[in-house]
């Protein structure tokens, strides 16, 4: 009978966490690739690298998401995403978009690492799944040609933009009729002294916000405008913005996507530079094409993404040119092959926005094939 009775706790227990456990949802994606990358037409020779190859994981991630219904139409949410470096056993807790909040009929507000509209609108136009490797289009947008960051190998070189806002809170609003709203504020929690505005010796990692968007969706069409403003340093200091547009279309045969964009940059004299922020009053436009075509369970993609000249800098253009092939295993695995060509003009400092290439200086150009699998749970 005691054995019994034990038999039923141990079973009432584990009834009950399977129960705790019922609205949470592990997931995330496997992604590896091969990589072969190509620099050359550096301005100096010390900085064409050449060949190299390499393993990237391509922004592989694993999260847990949960919904609890508290009644009366009112649910609490929840997320946490993390990093996975399937290519050097690294990654970084909550480093993707993770967050807490409320949800009601009235739309859902969260709090935490946020991706704001403008960087959803960016990745919602990229052809590649997940908007990563080497061709995806963070590698052109948001970015100023001339003050673009030179950034390391494999790393994560994309714009301040095209990259999650920390201490960020943001309502999302119900979905009408395929319109649905996101405004999101960026927190300024490094201020340490009032009145103290004007003196660049202070506050420099100051950063404050928003990005607003709004998004309609129907028929296989979607339509999309952001506009994302942020400041660093002193109150009265560096500030950049960005206006995007976009839209797409997605059917059985395939997909076809536009977007344009413009940057601006603004430092003011005497307050430090941050990135973007290294030249006053300079504009920059980029504008972008995709598509993809269904044959079977392949897909053959493709994407060209060009940065205009900018305003106060001459020769800082730049353009991306992506062509590849999934093929599709099952609906979660997938095999993929894709060439990406990358071209600076004489003083333009673009990098790929996802596994960087690690160019120094201006002018360079980079080339590279990745072959890889990617795999959704």
């Amino acid at each position: 009978m005691q054995k019994k009775i034990i038999a039923l706790a141990v079973a009432a227990l584990a009834s009950s966490a399977a129960f705790a456990q019922t609205n949470v949802t592990v997931y995330g994606v496997a992604d590896a690739s091969f990589d072969v990358i190509d620099i050359s037409n550096s301005p100096s020779a010390a900085n064409d690298f050449g060949m190299f190859n390499r393993v990237s994981a391509n922004s592989s991630y694993i999260g847990f998401k949960g919904v609890e219904d508290l009644g009366n139409g009112l649910k609490a949410v929840f997320q946490i995403e993390s990093s996975v470096g399937l290519d050097s056993t690294g990654g970084t807790i909550a480093a993707r978009d993770s967050y807490a909040g409320l949800s009601t009929g009235f739309g859902t507000v969260v709090m935490g690492n946020l991706t704001g509209p403008t960087r959803a609108l960016g990745a919602g136009l990229d052809v590649n799944a997940g908007a990563t490797g080497i061709g995806a289009n963070s590698g052109i947008i948001g970015k100023i040609g001339s003050t673009a960051t030179n950034c390391g190998k494999s790393t994560t070189c994309t714009s301040a933009f095209d990259t999650r806002w920390a201490n960020t809170i943001a309502y999302i609003s119900p979905n009408f009729a395929g319109v649905t709203a996101v405004a999101a504020y960026v927190a300024d929690e490094s201020k340490t002294r009032e009145g103290q505005d004007n003196s660049a010796a202070l506050d420099t990692s100051r950063t404050t916000g928003f990005d607003v968007g709004v998004k309609w969706e129907g028929a296989g069409f979607m339509a999309g405008v952001a506009y994302n403003w942020f400041q660093v340093g002193n109150i009265a200091g560096s500030e950049a913005a960005n206006l995007r547009l976009g839209g797409s279309y997605k059917g059985a045969w395939g997909s076809v996507a536009l977007m344009w964009e413009e940057t601006e940059a603004e430092r003011i004299a005497g307050n430090p530079a941050g990135t973007l922020l290294t030249a006053p009053n300079n504009k920059q436009q980029k504008w972008g094409v995709g598509a993809t075509f269904n044959i079977g369970k392949a897909a053959i993609i493709g994407q060209y993404y060009q940065a205009l000249e900018s305003d106060n800098v001459k020769n800082d253009g730049a353009f991306l040119a992506e062509v590849g092939a999934v093929y599709n295993f099952s609906k979660r695995t997938s095999l993929k092959a894709v060439y990406a060509y990358l071209d600076n003009e004489a003083n333009a400092k673009f990098d790929f926005g996802v596994n960087a290439a690690g160019m120094t200086g201006s002018g360079s150009t980079a080339q590279g094939l990745q072959v890889g699998v990617r795999h959704n749970f």
